[in-house]
C-alpha cells in the first residue's frame, strides 16, 4: 500500500478561513512537509489542532533535496500533507516536484482546497473575470521583467502577479511602460488581514502611488489588451510625425505604444532603425 500526497491550502491571512477540511487533514497527517515549520506550529496553535505529524521543512532552498524524503514515506503507506505559508502549495510555493514525482510513480495526489490570493485579488480588482492568466513573480532582473512584460503587451485576457513591496515601484513602472499609462489595474494589499487594502486605477495612477512606502503581501491584478493592435508601420510614422513636430523621441514611442497596443519596446526599436535609414 502506497500513501496519499495531500496539498493544504491554509489562510492567506485570516485564521477564520482555515477550512474543517484543512483541519483534519493536519491531525491526520504523518508527514507535515511545512515552507515554514515555525509558522505551521503556530497555525496549529491558533486553529487548536494537535498533530502527532513529523513535521519537516520544505522550502524553496531545500525543495529538491526533500523530495527523496518524502517519496520515501509515500512509498511506506504514509500520508504526507504539504502546506506552505498560505494558500495553495505548487502555486508560487513549493510543492511543484514532489507532485510531479508521486505522479510518476502512480501514487495518489489529492487537494484540500481553500484560500487563495490570486482569485481572491482577481474577485475584487473590478476587472474581468471570464478569462485571466497567472504571471506569477515578475524577475528582479529590471531587463529581464521589462522585455516580460512587453511580451504581454497584447495579452487579451486579465493578468494576475505577485510582487514583494520592495520591488511594487519599479514593476508598476516597467509595467506602465511597457503596458500604456492608461491601462486598468489593482494593486491588492494584506488580503484578508486587518489593513487589507485594494487600490484600483491606471497603471500610471498606481506607479505613483507606489513610490511612498507600501508593505505586506502583495497581489497585483492587470487589465488586458483591448482591440486589434496597430500595425508597427503606421505606429512608426506616427512615431516619426510627432517627433518631426517637436515631440521627444521617448515620450512618443510611449504615448502611441499605449494607444496602439504595440509593446513600447518593439516600438521604440522600429522607430529608431526607421529614423537612422537615409531619406
Amino acid at each position: 500500500m502506497t500513501g496519499v500526497l495531500v496539498l493544504a491550502a491554509t489562510p492567506i491571512g485570516d485564521v477564520a478561513d482555515a477550512s474543517p477540511a484543512m483541519v483534519a487533514a493536519l491531525v491526520e497527517a504523518d508527514v507535515i512537509a511545512a515552507e515554514d515549520t515555525r509558522r505551521l506550529r503556530d497555525l496549529c496553535r491558533r486553529l487548536g489542532v494537535e498533530t502527532t505529524a513529523r513535521v519537516v521543512s520544505y522550502f524553496d532552498g531545500n525543495e529538491a533535496s526533500r523530495v527523496g524524503v518524502l517519496m520515501d514515506a509515500l512509498r511506506a503507506g504514509e500520508r504526507v500533507v504539504v502546506a506552505t505559508d498560505a494558500g495553495m502549495p505548487s502555486v508560487s510555493d513549493p510543492g511543484f516536484r514532489v507532485v510531479q514525482a508521486a505522479i510518476a510513480e502512480g501514487i495518489r495526489v489529492t487537494a484540500v482546497p481553500g484560500p487563495s490570493a490570486v482569485l481572491t485579488a482577481l474577485a475584487v480588482s473590478g476587472l474581468p473575470t471570464d478569462r485571466f492568466c497567472f504571471e506569477g513573480f515578475a524577475s528582479r532582473k529590471a531587463g529581464e521583467r521589462s522585455r516580460a512584460l512587453a511580451a504581454l503587451a497584447r495579452e487579451e485576457r486579465t493578468m494576475v502577479f505577485f510582487e514583494a513591496p520592495h520591488r511594487l515601484a519599479d514593476f508598476l513602472a516597467d509595467a506602465r511602460d511597457a503596458l500604456g499609462a492608461d491601462r486598468p489595474a489593482a494593486v491588492c494589499r494584506e488580503l484578508t488581514k486587518t489593513y487589507e487594502e485594494v487600490v484600483r486605477g491606471t497603471l500610471a495612477e498606481l506607479a505613483e502611488w507606489a513610490t511612498g512606502e507600501v508593505r505586506g503581501e502583495i497581489t497585483v491584478v492587470v487589465a488586458g489588451a483591448t482591440g486589434p493592435a496597430g500595425s508597427v508601420e503606421d505606429a512608426v510614422a506616427e512615431v516619426l510625425a510627432r517627433v518631426e513636430a517637436g515631440e521627444r523621441f521617448k515620450s512618443a514611442v510611449a504615448e502611441v505604444a499605449a494607444a496602439s497596443g504595440l509593446a513600447k519596446n518593439e516600438l521604440y526599436e522600429a522607430a529608431l532603425a526607421a529614423r537612422k535609414e537615409p531619406r
